[in-house]
């Protein structure tokens, strides 16, 4: 498994085109070799692609805007060929009531999963906490894995949300196993806070045997909330966190 960092993180450090290339080259200097597009300005594909390479970096995962995902999913496609990115991410789908939340999903996902699969490229849905509510005895998550197969919908499964609905990261990691390639990494403090890894009380090691087991590919290191600190310094001390445990 490869490690990299999801640039989320440092949204705020990706207003303008001068300041993302300066934050990939932060990011780059910290030592990672993988990142996950989300959260910066509109930018070509082909100017970041040039950027990404200027540092060594590879874009191994996106959340694409959703509109564009629904309604131009053959753009998106062509755009993520200009990266070299097969994974496509639907980074957030609010809901609360689940019967509802499987209607819209359908309605406004499943044809852009179908041609995302019929394009080579694979539709990959992050997880929340809502997700974990139940119709039927199932969650959500359970929902739409029985109704896609693998290669309509995978699944980006973040570590800090599936504890904080109270669940088990290494668990679920076995439960939807096969089918998550990429997983976000970040660490869970006992009043809910996200935290550098490391520091929270996440049992890492587990979620580390059970991604090697069930196929992932790419752990990406996310902070949403970097609690007043320097997102690159949290970035940083997550980095030398898993250095330590043998990943690159």
């Amino acid at each position: 498994m490869e490690i990299g960092a999801q640039l989320y993180t440092i949204r705020n450090f990706c207003k303008t085109k001068e300041d993302y290339a300066e934050s990939l080259s932060k990011i780059a200097d910290i030592g990672y070799k993988n990142v996950q597009i989300s959260g910066g300005c509109e930018v070509e594909p082909e100017w970041l692609l040039g950027e990404l390479n200027k540092n060594g970096l590879k874009c191994v995962v996106t959340h694409c805007n959703k509109l564009k995902l629904q309604n131009e999913p053959l753009s998106v496609v062509k755009e993520h060929d200009v990266l070299g990115c097969d994974y496509i991410g639907l980074g957030y789908f609010p809901f609360e009531d689940v019967a509802e939340a499987l209607k819209l999903f359908e309605e406004k996902y499943s044809g852009a999963a179908k041609t995302l699969k019929e394009n080579g490229k694979f539709f990959m849905y992050h997880n929340h906490a809502c997700e974990f509510n139940k119709l039927d005895g199932k969650t959500f998550l359970e929902h739409i894995a029985d109704k896609y197969s693998k290669e309509e919908l995978g699944f980006i499964l973040d570590t800090y949300w599936v504890q904080t609905a109270g669940g088990d990261p290494a668990w679920w990691l076995e439960k939807l196993s096969g089918r998550v390639p990429c997983i976000h990494l970040k660490d869970h403090t006992f009043d809910r806070k996200m935290a550098v890894l490391g520091e929270g009380n996440i049992n890492f090691d587990r979620v580390f045997e059970k991604a090697e087991a069930c196929g992932t590919k790419y752990m990406l290191v996310e902070q949403d909330d970097c609690n007043g600190e320097d997102p690159f310094d949290c970035l940083k001390r997550s980095y030398e966190y898993l250095k330590a445990r043998g990943f690159k």
